[in-house]
């Protein structure tokens, strides 16, 4: 046995130790000693070897793709040979951004697996290419393939590790085409073969990844509860397996909470993540709902720019991206995004998309003052949408047709609109936009999903006002004076944003504002190095534009320089994490965020006691719903006797 060989079975050991550092040394000291020894072939197995240890144990995906790159140029001018077909499908398929580039490769896999009877390497291909020819839309065909290699996978194939790599591109190609049933056709097979369960490793993995075509599912049925009980059930099953972060899991609950405006909640879970284009999208939704239209703009351009003929993200991609030029006034910018949109779903068998490209289109053509338009997009769109299938989804967009009826002044038509969404979310656990609250509550309906019908009377209004340097406090004639306090300018933010978390930082920077140039008031004292709201956006921002100079240096073959750069994106992340108090991390007891949340929690007590002793019962409310500590919230209900809101 040489040198090189040695090493790998070092590797092995470390492997089954799961000592990665020891992983990472072997596999060096084998890929040197075979090239060395003139053996390229099995020098590029093992730098796939060392890709895979770099993407799956560390999850760094820049170095991952170093390695995979100088697999492929080993073996580039040899004969026709085994390794090359592994070599090309070296990476998981999800992990390939552009599916013309995956389809290529996977092409070539296909090939050395039939000319040399490796099975095991088919599977890989034909799973492979199924994703590849679904993301570009070729839905009927990739789904043929995906169904081949799932056959083989509970079949003859026998690597573990190449079938589960091939069952997760099956659970991707599902998943993006909205294709639940198929999966579920094939779960129960691929259970009994071992592929999925929680032991670790590639079961707990893939199970992981089925669990959050579930929740995708619950989801889409406005069932959310169901959903957050199942990702957060396959988030602790992975941690215990594996000891790491379940990232499957974590990205379905991040989607869950921007929806749910647990914006806080949902950047904790996608900080680090958004390398993968699964997590793109998600962050591109976080920047858009926290406002910041020019950092969502920029991750929707760096996904589409990775996507490539990705026909299936990119209309999710690009439906950000009209939201985000709508935002900041740029028409021409939103017109040609939809455009985009309309281009990429035309002959696409995915209702879901088509109804979020006709509402984009319908967005545009409002925006443009061409409401009618609009309303004659939505229409046919609606028709599309099963409302047993996609009822949340149905129920969104006739919200939307009702907006955009009200605007032209036909309210009898917007109110039968309305009702009909209402008639949708009534039993669904799902939480409405605040756009769409305020269509139902200006037509007179119940704003929230679960809430009492038309017909019931509604929970009496509290409200709360500002009056220059005094803020009244009524409730059905009855009233209070009080006078300004950061407590009540506290509760009123919160108040007019029922149900969305706010980090106590964010909530004393929005209230008190922050001085540009000055020294941060909470930098000072600080035993770590915590970021205002103002730092966290500059790295926010500075993350984003790392992300899409990594990816330039990729695409001009300047390994070194993506490396570099992840390097300042991995310091970067990291300190951003410890400002969130991340992987259990100690904050010393003076430190900024800890007196933000002591002095925020104080200040609103006190606020709500004031108002409670003159309004005992809508104060009990205010008291009973706003959540303090270190995220804040006013998480009202619809079983609440009094509804606070802001009067400005």
């Amino acid at each position: 046995m040489s040198s090189a060989e040695e090493a790998l079975a070092a590797a092995d050991e470390a492997l089954g130790r799961l000592d990665v550092d020891g992983m990472v040394a072997h596999l060096s000291t084998a890929i040197q000693g075979f090239t060395a020894e003139g053996r390229p072939c099995q020098a590029a197995m093992a730098c796939v070897r060392l890709g895979e240890v770099f993407a799956h144990l560390m999850g760094n995906l820049t170095a991952a793709r170093a390695w995979f790159t100088r697999a492929r140029r080993l073996v580039a001018d040899q004969p026709p040979c085994l390794e090359q077909g592994w070599v090309a499908v070296a990476a998981m398929g999800c992990d390939v951004n552009d599916p013309d580039e995956l389809l290529a490769a996977a092409e070539l896999a296909l090939d050395r697996a039939r000319r040399f009877g490796d099975v095991n390497l088919e599977t890989k291909a034909l799973a492979d290419g199924g994703l590849a020819h679904v993301q570009a839309g070729r839905i009927a065909e990739g789904m043929a393939l995906l169904d081949e290699a799932m056959a083989l996978a509970c079949g003859p194939a026998d690597d573990a590790d190449a079938a589960a790599k091939s069952v997760c591109s099956f659970f991707t190609a599902c998943y993006f085409s909205t294709d639940l049933e198929r999966a579920d056709t094939w779960t129960g097979l691929l259970r009994g073969r071992g592929l999925i369960g929680l032991d670790p490793g590639g079961p707990v993995f893939l199970s992981s990844h089925c669990d959050r075509l579930q929740a995708k599912l619950l989801v889409e049925l406005g069932r959310w509860g169901e959903a957050e009980a199942v990702l957060t059930r396959a988030q602790a099953d992975f941690t215990a397996a594996m000891h790491t972060p379940a990232w499957h899991p974590e990205l379905g609950l991040a989607e869950l909470r921007v929806r749910q405006g647990r914006l806080a909640d949902a950047e904790v879970l996608l900080l680090g993540k958004d390398q993968l284009l699964e997590a793109l999208l998600p962050a591109a939704r976080l920047h858009l709902a926290r406002g910041d239209n020019a950092l969502a703009r920029a991750a929707a351009q760096r996904g589409l720019r990775s996507a490539g003929a990705d026909r299936l993200r990119a209309v999710e991609l690009l439906g950000v991206l009209v939201e985000a030029e709508l935002a900041v006034g740029d028409l021409e910018a939103a017109r040609s995004a939809c455009e985009g949109m309309a281009e990429r779903v035309d002959g696409l068998d995915v209702p879901s998309l088509r109804a979020r490209a006709a509402a984009a289109q319908a967005q545009v053509l409002a925006a443009s003052g061409d409401v009618d338009g609009a309303v004659a997009v939505v229409e046919p769109a609606l028709d599309e949408l099963d409302p047993g299938r996609l009822p949340w989804q149905r129920a969104l967009l006739l919200l939307h047709l009702a907006r955009l009826r009200e605007s032209a002044g036909d309210l009898a038509a917007a109110t039968l609109d309305a009702k009909a969404a209402v008639a949708l979310l009534d039993g669904l656990d799902v939480a409405l936009a605040p756009v769409d609250r305020a269509v139902l509550e200006r037509l007179g309906l119940p704003a929230d999903p679960s809430g009492p019908s038309p017909a019931a009377a509604p929970p009496a209004t509290a409200v709360l006002a500002q009056d220059g340097g005094w803020w009244t406090a009524s409730h059905e004639g009855v009233g209070v004076r009080l006078r300004d306090t950061k407590g009540l300018r506290y509760l009123a933010e919160l108040v007019s944003n029922p149900g969305v978390e706010r980090h106590a930082l964010d909530l004393v920077d929005r209230v008190e504002g922050v001085t540009p140039g000055a020294v941060s008031r909470r930098g000072l004292g600080d035993a770590g190095s915590l970021l205002d709201t103002q730092a966290r956006a500059a790295y926010r921002r500075r993350i984003e534009e790392l992300r899409a100079e990594i990816e330039d240096a990729f695409a001009a073959d300047q390994i070194e320089a993506a490396e570099a750069r992840q390097a300042e994106l991995d310091l970067l992340v990291q300190q951003l994490a410890q400002a969130f108090g991340l992987g259990g991390r100690a904050r010393a007891a003076g430190s900024a965020a800890e007196r933000a949340r002591l002095n925020v929690t104080r200040a609103l007590r006190a606020a709500i006691a004031k108002v409670g002793e003159a309004l005992p019962g809508p104060g009990a409310v205010l008291d009973r719903r706003v959540r303090t500590g270190m995220y804040c919230a006013y998480d009202a209900t619809p079983d609440d006797e009094v509804r606070w809101i802001v009067q400005s």
